[in-house]
């Protein structure tokens, strides 16, 4: 399969990908603190149920991570064709 014609707009998906990605995960730990950020915390490790909005941005977030993944994959191999 020739991926070579797509190698520039992979890596625009990519960059897309990879700012949802980044804006997903910390619109994810806004509602933490700090100490449960870095692995203490308040809650003492307990999981809660994720409720509506925020379940929401969880899958969304395992969505976009899949694609960036998959993305990445094609990507490399695109570029791997270029000459």
């Amino acid at each position: 399969m020739n991926l070579q014609p797509w190698a520039p707009y992979l890596s625009i998906i990519e960059i897309i990908l990879g700012v949802a990605l980044t804006a997903l995960v910390l619109l994810q730990a806004k509602g933490q603190d700090l100490g449960g950020f870095l692995g203490g915390g308040g809650d003492s490790g307990a999981f809660r149920t994720r409720r509506g909005v925020e379940s929401v941005l969880h899958r969304l977030t395992i969505a976009v991570s899949v694609l960036f993944f998959l993305n990445t994959l094609l990507a490399f191999l695109a570029w791997g064709q270029v000459s």
